[in-house]
């Protein structure tokens, strides 16, 4: 099977105060941290809602701002196109990922994090189901992970932080 790694990296960070991409957890910033371990799991990589150096950039789709699912729509499109299997897809701010994660999550069906679903796993086929149901104008991560019934695959033993906050970053860090 043949997966592209998309990280979603378009959040404009108002609860962390600037930009967390650039903000550094250990002797990296949290960006690094999320390109290395996709890069290692997947066959190809792109960063969805801004560039960075080494990597393929996509804008969201339909539009600039739509969140999670516009990044995670924008993936798919391209991976259909270019003849991919599926898209594995983090988000930036969400600390420390395992290196196993794609087999924690590959399936021929769409899967997520318990208590992370923009972590997940999706088959590139459901590109123009994600058009359609944003269209309906859904934009809530949630929401998709229940129209595709995806599997919630449990988490809590993977000490997963989502930073949203400093303080978040700095308790992680404190750990």
């Amino acid at each position: 099977m043949r997966v592209l790694g998309a990280l979603l990296a378009g959040g404009q960070s108002r609860r962390f105060g600037s930009d967390k991409a650039l903000a550094h957890y250990g002797a990296r910033r949290l960006i690094d941290h999320a390109v290395e371990t996709l890069r290692a799991q997947t066959d190809a990589l792109v960063i969805c809602g801004r560039d960075h150096p080494g990597a393929h950039a996509l804008s969201d789709r339909p539009f600039a701002g739509a969140g999670p699912l516009g990044g995670l729509n924008a993936a798919l499109h391209h991976a259909a196109a270019i003849g991919f299997d599926a898209v594995l897809c983090i988000p930036l701010d969400v600390h420390p990922l395992p290196c196993n994660l794609r087999q924690h999550l590959e399936a021929t069906h769409p899967r997520v994090f318990a208590s992370q679903h923009a972590i997940g796993f999706w088959p590139a086929s459901l590109a123009p189901t994600l058009d359609a149901h944003l269209a309906r104008g859904h934009r809530a991560i949630g929401g998709w992970v229940a129209h595709t019934q995806a599997v919630r695959v449990p988490d809590a033993h993977l000490g997963l932080v989502n930073i949203n906050t400093r303080a978040d970053l700095s308790a992680l860090a404190a750990a």
